[in-house]
């Protein structure tokens, strides 16, 4: 549904808000109804003083004026009600635009005939006019403007909307306290996601909510632990790996030129060989998790410091840099990322010269390492980013699989992404994204 909130507090809002304007709107039709007998009543009451005039003047039509007079002043002290004749001329207010005074309107005329006609002002006289005929005379009956009590069902209705409105603003509280630990969950979550370690999430709120509260930070520190037991482990393994190594390099070293130079030469690559997987594995365990992200990095001026270490090696690197605006980086951690591609793109690129691009979109900046070897098939792009993964054609290399589990990884603590994309004219783009803020 393209229309529905997304959001925890927008869809409780929206709930809270339909179902208070629901229950308002049933209230007013019941309001209404329950006024609909007083206004019947009402009109009763007015069409029985007519009558009761009419009568009046009926039984006093043939007796002396005086006898006539009495009666209607007696009318006017008991019921406050006047009796004049119709005039030629006369000016009478339209009623108001109101449906309360047409029902009114159309009751008169309904109990007291259709020549009934009913106003609130006559010949600029305020009250209650209604009109009556005996024979072909033809009488106004003037009553008091509190006979008739207006309908302020209207009136109501901008209360309750002021009623509505206090309501919403209170569940707008409630909600919001009650989404409040849960947008800090969504965000430690996030933040653990990315491989970083998620500050203590408060515990408070409702019992529900501090229990999974709790159960995040209990998983937070047992994920931490595992971590950490994890490098400590790699770091002791590797340890105990390089002391043999160490020794078995100094014995090599010590070989007197008899022995077959093909034979040390091997001896001398396999111990760089398993340097370079330890090393790798310790990367893999660290993953920049210790180290602290400083702000205002440049990445042009990272990936052009990386182009000279590769070029005082041999390895000339073809840079095409665009301006990209300071980005808050873990500057070791990005280095080795870009180290990983670049060292992926030599061995594997088939000798070509390797290409570094960098750039920038609206939301992100981006480095490109690019390569003319063969490149790896879209469908098998996201598994390359699991540990210990290589492409069949690449096993009989030497390499642990985690090149790029460590690029991915360092990317996704940052935040970014990486992308193994088919570069134009072939081979592989292997592009890291980082957002801006």
């Amino acid at each position: 549904m393209p229309f529905w909130p997304q959001t925890l507090l927008a869809r409780s809002m929206w709930l809270i808000a339909l179902l208070l304007v629901l229950a308002h709107l049933a209230w007013l039709q019941i309001f209404r109804v329950s006024t609909r007998e007083p206004l019947a009543r009402q009109v009763r009451q007015i069409v029985s003083t007519v009558n009761i005039t009419r009568a009046v003047l009926l039984a006093t039509s043939g007796a002396p004026s005086s006898t006539r007079f009495e009666m209607l002043r007696y009318l006017h002290d008991q019921e406050g009600v006047e009796v004049y004749t119709t005039q030629e001329q006369e000016t009478l207010t339209p009623l108001p635009k109101s449906g309360f005074y047409e029902f009114v309107e159309a009751d008169l005329r309904a109990q007291l005939g259709d020549a009934t006609r009913f106003t609130l002002n006559r010949n600029g006289t305020e009250g209650l006019w209604i009109s009556f005929a005996i024979d072909s005379d033809r009488y106004w009956l003037l009553m008091p403007k509190s006979r008739l009590v207006a309908d302020e069902s209207w009136r109501w209705v901008g209360w309750g909307a002021l009623v509505l409105l206090l309501a919403m603003g209170g569940a707008f509280l409630i909600v919001a306290r009650i989404n409040r630990p849960l947008h800090a969950l969504t965000a430690a979550a996030a933040q653990m996601g990315r491989g970083a370690t998620p500050a203590h999430v408060d515990e408070s709120g409702p019992s529900e909510i501090r229990t999974l509260s709790h159960a995040f930070n209990q998983m937070a520190i047992d994920r931490k632990k595992l971590d950490d037991e994890r490098a400590l482990l790699l770091a002791g393994v590797s340890h105990d790996l390089r002391t043999p190594l160490a020794r078995i390099r100094l014995g090599v070293e010590m070989l007197d030129d008899k022995g077959d130079a093909s034979i040390r030469e091997g001896i001398e690559q396999d111990i760089a060989d398993i340097d370079a997987a330890i090393n790798q594995f310790l990367d893999f365990a660290r993953a920049a998790s210790s180290e602290t992200a400083a702000p205002n990095v440049s990445l042009n001026e990272l990936v052009d410091g990386l182009a000279q270490r590769y070029e005082r090696a041999g390895k000339p690197l073809l840079l095409q840099i665009a301006p990209v605006p300071p980005l808050s980086l873990r500057v070791l951690a990005m280095q080795r990322v870009i180290s990983n591609l670049i060292d992926n793109a030599l061995r594997y690129g088939g000798g070509d010269m390797v290409a570094v691009v960098t750039g920038s979109t609206g939301t992100c900046a981006f480095v490109e390492v690019l390569d003319r070897g063969p490149g790896i098939p879209p469908e098998q792009a996201e598994r390359m980013l699991q540990p210990f993964t290589r492409m069949d054609a690449a096993r009989s290399t030497s390499g642990t699989g985690l090149g790029l589990a460590i690029v991915d990884r360092i990317a996704k603590l940052h935040g970014g992404s990486v992308q193994l994309l088919p570069r134009d004219g072939g081979g592989l783009c292997a592009r890291v994204e980082l957002p801006l803020r």
